[in-house]
């Protein structure tokens, strides 16, 4: 269910109150100008903001037609110096000649109405200088103005490969918390304070998980009762999986029989029957056109080929808005996550996959995304957490910044802009550890950083945590509000059990060291599928560290991630050779084996030897 691109480095064998992460150098500019012609006044307004580093830059346009309207647009501009390149652009048709810089609008944003605006970008690379544009046209009108040239500040960090995607480069200490004590003892859900004194209900507050008790979900539940053992976990929060349209009315995959109106009913007996603690529900919304366009194994039914942008909008967000905006649903906190596997995929993979590619030329994930997010942040008591993938995704430098760049640029583009986001969550169905506990991103061996390791491969971060708050604090300096919140999904990163190391190992090979300290055992961080040796982590709780408003478990433990074996079913999943255990890998896991259970169902169906596996392997052991 979850693809793991690792496009940084080619020579791979593979909340609050915080302050904000250094932001690198940050030039912009204004340019406004009007020109009229016999036909038609054209007045454009181009908005030019870059970071950067040493040979690197990500740059950010906005495009303002405050002319007559247009119904198609390009944009040029000179790069003051010869050394200055695009790499890769987004939200338009981008080309280079000598220093001549040429975008073209995509038919999804080519009509500018007088007043309208769009966003556009690239990243790019600079040799001896990077000093700002000056001569923006939109179709041959000059829309020259005064810049402010960034200033150099050049990245520390080496380089180790070449880089598919150029960004800015996050903070190079991330904060590191300590994992919890097993003698802490797990809660139902995020747990409620003695002294909490929650506000009236249906009030849209800041942390939804604070003080609140989590929705069980009986389908899951179920299952997790029939298996011997399993009543220690069953009375635990999960999401509930809206993985096509279908599942509204009568539930998704395998033993998943309840309808999204059926789950919010069940909340509301179950709020009623806790009291005075108000009830978080969370819902996973997964059903974009062409959905995870880099996997198999959790395609989904809709294709932008097939009006598949107009049916997710009408027949899949229009009907769960409509539901979850029912009044008598009102008092519940209702938690939606909104697609994963979508806008990260748009970063890494549009040159790799097809299917990615049409999401990026036609728009869908971005205007899907922000549909999602209009319709959901409308309700009052509908929260929105965007899936920002994980840190052996997009942990690298250049994959962090254009990450960044991207989220706001979606954020900013729905009606409440950077609000209608509550949070961002990482690790969604994913493995990484939520904590390493024995090495850091600062730990050296012998002289040498763990981020040479072959595990690491120059990353920036080794663990969830660190990097959910340095994506956070990364966020917050671009101008997502200082609130933000962030998730991370812990319901299958616990590698406990006798393979779990118990300290530091004492090898000064910065490799052997690494491998013998991680507590993450898989073969390779781009694995995804039913991970043999995986445990159930830390139970869901609300505010665990500061910058994080929960652990939460959004992926059923017990539920695969996909058919170890061609099987047809008519729930258009396909054959993923990742969740195959006797693969040999491919680039985007060095090639390694896949690391997958066998004997696995199609995604989203119970596989009972995985859920046996994940809770002998649980750590926080399970009592």
């Amino acid at each position: 269910m979850r693809s793991t691109p690792r496009p940084g480095a080619v020579s791979s064998t593979v909340r609050r109150g915080l302050v904000a992460a250094a932001v690198l150098a940050i030039g912009s500019t204004a340019a406004v100008a009007t020109a009229t012609s016999a036909s038609a006044a054209v007045s454009c307004k181009v908005t030019y903001s870059a970071s950067q580093w040493q040979g690197g830059m990500s740059a950010n346009l906005t495009v303002q037609n405050l002319g007559d309207a247009l119904s198609n647009w390009t944009l040029t501009f000179t790069f003051p110096n010869s050394g200055q390149k695009v790499a890769q652009g987004w939200s338009a048709n981008w080309s280079q000649s000598g220093s001549n810089v040429t975008a073209t609008a995509l038919d999804w944003n080519k009509s500018l109405a007088t007043g309208a605006s769009t966003s556009l970008g690239f990243n790019g690379t600079w040799t001896s200088s990077n000093p700002s544009p000056t001569d923006f046209k939109i179709n041959g009108v000059s829309c020259n103005g005064t810049p402010q040239s960034p200033s150099q500040s050049p990245s520390q960090s080496p380089s180790r490969s070449p880089s598919q995607s150029p960004s800015q480069s996050p903070s190079q200490s991330p904060s590191q918390s300590p994992s919890q004590s097993p003698s802490q003892s797990p809660s139902q859900s995020p747990s409620q304070s003695p002294s909490y004194s929650p506000p009236p209900p249906g009030t849209h507050v800041d942390n939804p998980y604070a003080g609140a008790t989590g929705y069980v979900n009986p389908d899951w539940s179920a299952s997790a009762k029939s298996e011997p053992g399993g009543s220690r976990v069953a009375n635990l929060s999960t999401a509930v999986w809206l993985d096509r349209i279908a599942a509204i009315s009568s539930g998704s995959a395998g033993n998943n029989s309840m309808g999204l109106r059926d789950h919010l009913d069940e909340a509301v007996k179950q709020d009623a029957a806790n009291g005075s603690a108000p009830l978080t529900i969370q819902v996973v919304i997964y059903d974009l056109p062409n959905r995870d366009c880099s996997a198999l194994s959790s395609n989904g039914e809709l294709k932008i080929a097939n009006n598949g942008l107009a049916r997710y909008k009408t027949e899949y967000i229009d009907v769960i808005a409509g539901i979850m905006a029912d009044s008598k649903y009102s008092n519940l906190r209702i938690v939606t996550v909104v697609e994963p596997d979508s806008l990260p995929n748009l970063i890494t993979n549009v040159s790799n996959f097809q299917a990615c590619q049409e999401a990026q030329s036609s728009g869908a994930y971005v205007q899907g995304v922000q549909y999602a997010l209009n319709k959901l942040h409308a309700i009052r008591n509908v929260y929105t957490y965007v899936d920002a993938a994980h840190h052996a995704w997009l942990g690298w430098d250049t994959n962090f910044g254009p990450v960044v760049n991207l989220f706001h640029q979606v954020a900013s583009g729905t009606t409440a802009g950077v609000n209608s986001v509550d949070g961002f969550i990482v690790n969604t169905a994913n493995f990484g550890a939520t904590v390493e506990p024995y090495f850091t991103i600062n730990t050296s061996v012998n002289g040498q950083s763990v981020r040479q390791s072959k595990w690491v491969d120059w990353n920036y971060y080794v663990d969830e945590q660190s990097f959910a708050v340095g994506l956070r604090n990364a966020l917050v300096a671009k101008g997502f509000p200082n609130t933000l919140g962030m998730l991370i999904d812990t319901s299958r990163n616990g590698w406990g059990g006798s393979a779990r190391p118990t300290g530091p190992s004492t090898s000064t090979n910065v490799d052997t060291f690494v491998n013998e300290s991680r507590v993450d055992r898989r073969i390779h961080a781009g694995n995804w599928c039913n991970q043999s040796g995986a445990g159930m982590g830390e139970r869901p709780r609300a505010n665990p560290v500061a910058g994080l408003d929960a652990y939460v478990w959004i992926k059923p433990p017990g539920e695969s991630d996909g058919s170890s074996s061609a099987i047809d079913n008519n729930e258009g999943k396909g054959f993923d050779r990742m969740c195959d255990p006797t693969y040999t890998g491919n680039s985007l896991n060095g090639n390694n084996m896949s690391g997958a259970l066998g004997g696995a169902p199609v995604s989203g169906h119970w596989f009972s030897a995985q859920f046996q596996q994940l809770m002998q392997n649980a750590y926080p052991p399970l009592s």
